[in-house]
């Protein structure tokens, strides 16, 4: 059974400081602690985001541990560590751009996967496979309040900072997921394609998330995709209402939104 020592399996003091981060920020949206509630809500989910991204990578170097890659012990991918995971453009500066811009979740970070340490075209495609599942089962458990009918009583900026949350992490999962060179998706059929496609579509493989949000851009593409993130939200009983609210929250530079509220507000 391929495994990993313990101290490349350690807990990296990074993502530990993030989860407290994270803690802390969940209390100051719950009790409106902080002056800025904008800024407590900007807090919580970029921390939030932060954990989802070392959780979605580490699923992949995991995946790939036992598939056969003892390499990514020794790379750090199993401590948690954003840092070990960190592109400077695919991993703070795009994403970044697009939660401000449109609520976009874009899992921005990258292990290096050693392929030819991986026998059988399944376990490739569950390597590919994890990271994606893994922002749909964080999805789940964020939206788990909503759909259990357990909100009752939830401060109203607490509400939306999770919808607003939930909203990236659908994103997430759905844009990984699509059959797109660069992407996980594409990765996940890729071991069953021909030699000679994998070969032509080789040279495509860092353009096609720039490609992705290229589409996005058009304003039918757009419209038909966020109404597929509305519908899949309101399935785990999020509205529309939730989601909106919290990105005007997240955006605290534009100054605190005058919400109306809750109460008597049919969602």
């Amino acid at each position: 059974m391929p495994t990993a020592t313990r101290g490349e399996r350690r807990v990296s003091p990074v993502f530990l400081a993030l989860v407290a981060i994270m803690g802390v920020s969940i209390w100051a949206v719950w009790t409106d602690f902080s002056a800025s509630p904008g800024f407590a809500v900007f807090l919580f989910v970029v921390s939030g985001w932060v954990v989802s991204l070392c959780l979605h990578e580490y699923a992949h170097a995991r995946t790939a541990l036992h598939g056969g890659d003892l390499t990514v012990g020794a790379k750090g991918y199993l401590t948690l560590d954003p840092l070990k995971y960190t592109h400077a453009l695919l991993s703070i500066v795009l994403p970044v751009i697009f939660v401000i811009m449109g609520g976009i979740g874009l899992p921005g970070g990258a292990v290096f996967i050693e392929r030819h340490r991986i026998r059988g075209r399944w376990k490739h495609s569950m390597i590919s496979a994890a990271g994606p599942l893994t922002n749909a089962a964080f999805a789940v458990v964020v939206t788990a309040p909503f759909w259990l009918g357990a909100m009752d009583g939830v401060p109203d900026h607490f509400r939306y900072a999770l919808g607003f949350m939930a909203q990236l992490q659908v994103t997430a999962a759905i844009l990984n997921f699509l059959p797109v060179p660069g992407l996980d998706g594409y990765g996940v059929i890729e071991p069953w394609l021909s030699y000679k496609v994998r070969r032509q579509v080789e040279p495509f493989a860092p353009f096609g998330i720039l490609a992705v949000f290229g589409f996005l851009w058009i304003p039918e593409v757009n419209h038909a995709f966020f109404d597929m993130i509305d519908a899949v939200l309101r399935f785990l009983d999020v509205t529309v209402w939730d989601t909106y609210w919290g990105q005007e929250l997240f955006r605290f530079w534009q100054g605190t939104p005058d919400i109306p509220p809750l109460s008597g507000i049919v969602l």
